[in-house]
């Protein structure tokens, strides 16, 4: 098969942090594969810089360890196992679960990252600098390489000096004629609530409603998923699914609340506005999350509900993702996937183990049904495979190995296809985008500290998990590490793997990509001390890329819209919505759950 390059150059020192992606296909070392041949090892690489300990990411979203660091919490409070093959059976030795808090499950008692779960995120600076490098030499012949490496598992950069967890006292919404709507994560009201438009100056944005969060365990609890409609924005929290109308935050309908909590969830919502949560099984250390449940999004009626099974041994639901294509719900287990009708809850098929001891390990869905597989694990052809699946049957319409060193760790654009790899012997990255036969269409070849937001993939792996990367059918565009405060956007062409343009930060705070509407990019810019955030659009055509701001949030409520735990941001309708997507379950203050501005 023939392979995507790769960027970034190696360190001097191997990464502490990183995306924690496998290795490529094995191939011959340093020699370019032939065409529909294993693909070979990226070429060695200057070191750029030093390794340093994983920084919190934008958003309070924490920096991921690098492929093969030592183990870290889940986004879903499920355990963390060291190292892309560390899973039990052909990935390394069975590992038996403890209680929340103990080693082998959960959250560890004590944070052992900066900006863990159960503590307030810390700000710091991108630990890996440096340039990107090649990882697929045989589909690209004649591209431009550089070297390098980027820590482009969190990225980003918060400024040390603005507030990083919740705002004392808990301000609560008012409930006056604003429509700044009352009520906390359970729909309800408070008393003594504060008017958040009070004092708003001419031209900002208003606060459309805000709620407040619903109490969680002291160890913390999840807050997976913001889906939006044209009616309600629905946001899951611990053990509870809630939805308010867009317009004036007033409950669209009674909360949903399971037995046990919410363990996943599916990103993409189906063309009748419905998704699929999973809960566990039960409060014991040995519950597992395999529990399913559709939900209509606009009427918060139930659907069909599915147990799912664990697969063959060692192949457990400890954790699961789960993705919609068309009417495909994709089930990831630890090692395999199971499908169901997303509209009747009927099994389709299984994806399990083929070939050469490969076994499928992470799935992105959306326009397209991607997998990652790990295959021969701890052997000499150890390497990972990508692979674009028929959602109806599970047929494998393409494949493509990576060259042995090599980790998948994130799909940045599931169409067109953009995958970003690591390579830990090299202390290299690598950004490639695919044809739609899934063939290397180009590698990004651009010289930067790429910083997208993204949360924690490693023992199950979220390729679609991260905030700030963008791609249309030719332009892949990503954010750059602040220096200083302030950032840039790249637009990179899809076609060659250069840059096409960069722009900076309207403010000094970093920019952050959120999606294509209308042709246009649409960004976020986070706010500061004396500013609220802003939502711009970026021409994507001609020479003029200049940000035209679409909302500018008012001052007055900076540090709340700063103070959101983690960040799930979304531009919806003329309206911006942000969102919590992990409870501290601090008893000190109030903690936020959703924000929605608007004009």
């Amino acid at each position: 098969m023939t392979q995507p390059p790769g960027f970034g150059a190696p360190q001097d020192q191997p990464p502490q942090g990183g995306f924690g992606a496998p290795p490529p296909p094995a191939g011959p070392p340093q020699t370019p594969p032939p065409p529909q041949g294993p693909p070979s090892t990226p070429p060695q690489q200057p070191g750029y810089g030093y390794p340093q300990q994983p920084p919190a990411g934008p958003y309070g979203q924490p920096q991921q360890p690098g492929p093969y660091a030592q183990p870290q919490p889940g986004p879903y409070a499920q355990p963390q196992q060291s190292g892309p093959y560390a899973q039990p059976g052909p990935y390394g030795q069975p590992q038996q679960p403890g209680p929340y808090g103990q080693p082998g499950h959960g959250y560890p008692p004590q944070p052992q990252f900066p900006g863990a779960p159960g503590t307030p995120p810390s700000g710091s600076r991108n630990p890996f600098k440096g340039k990107p490098a090649l990882a697929i030499a045989a589909a690209v012949a004649g591209l431009l390489v550089v070297g390098g490496t980027v820590w482009a598992v969190a990225g980003g950069d918060e400024d040390p000096k603005k507030p990083v967890a919740q705002e004392s006292g808990g301000t609560k919404p008012s409930a006056s004629d604003d429509p700044v709507n009352p009520g906390y994560g359970d729909g309800g009201g408070g008393e003594e609530q504060t008017d958040l438009n009070e004092g708003r100056k001419a031209g900002e944005s208003k606060v459309l409603w805000y709620k407040d969060a619903p109490d969680a365990p002291g160890n913390g609890a999840d807050a997976p998923g913001m889906w939006i409609t044209d009616k309600t924005a629905v946001k899951a929290a611990y053990k509870q699914l809630f939805a308010y109308n867009v317009a004036d935050g007033k409950p669209a309908w009674e909360p949903i609340t399971f037995d046990q909590k919410i363990c996943a969830a599916s990103s993409q919502k189906t063309a009748a506005d419905k998704i699929v949560v999973a809960y566990m099984s039960g409060s014991s250390d040995r519950a597992e999350c395999n529990k399913l449940q559709e939900i209509d999004l606009n009427t918060g009626a139930k659907g069909w509900t599915a147990e799912v099974a664990d697969g063959d041994l060692f192949d457990s639901t400890l954790q699961i993702e789960l993705s919609i294509t068309g009417k495909t719900l994709m089930v990831g287990r630890s090692m395999s996937g199971v499908a169901y009708d997303v509209e009747t809850g009927k099994k389709l098929f299984d994806k399990a183990k083929y070939g050469n001891a490969c076994f499928p390990s992470a799935f992105a869905g959306g326009p397209k049904l991607i997998v990652v597989s790990s295959c021969d694990a701890g052997g000499d052809k150890e390497h990972d495979e990508v692979q674009e699946l028929d959602p109806a049957t599970g047929k494998a319409k393409w494949t493509f190995a990576y060259d042995k060193g090599w980790r998948v760790a994130r799909a940045y654009s599931v169409d067109p296809l953009v995958v970003y790899a690591t390579n830990e012997d090299k202390d290299t990255w690598n950004i490639a985008a695919f044809t739609a036969s899934g063939k290397v269409r180009s590698q990004v070849g651009v010289d930067e500290d790429f910083a997208p937001a993204c949360d924690w993939a490693i023992f199950a792996r979220d390729l679609t998990g991260c905030t700030g990367a963008v791609a249309d059918a030719d332009t892949l565009y990503l954010p750059t590490e602040a220096t200083g405060s302030a950032n840039e956007i790249v637009a990179i062409s899809l076609a060659n793997g250069k840059e096409k343009w960069r722009v900076k930060s309207p403010a000094d705070e970093s920019m952050l990509p959120m999606k294509i509407e209308n042709g246009k990019l649409i960004a976020y810019v986070e706010p500061s001390y004396d500013a609220g955030g802003q939502v711009v659009s970026l021409t994507t055509g001609g020479s003029d890329h200049k940000p035209v701001k679409l909302l500018q949030n008012p001052a007055g409520i900076a540090d709340i819209e700063d103070g959101f735990y983690s960040k799930a941001i979304d531009w919806t309708g003329g309206r911006f919505y942000l969102s919590t997507t992990r409870l501290s379950g601090s008893d000190e203050s109030q903690e936020k759950l959703m924000l929605a501005y608007g004009k």
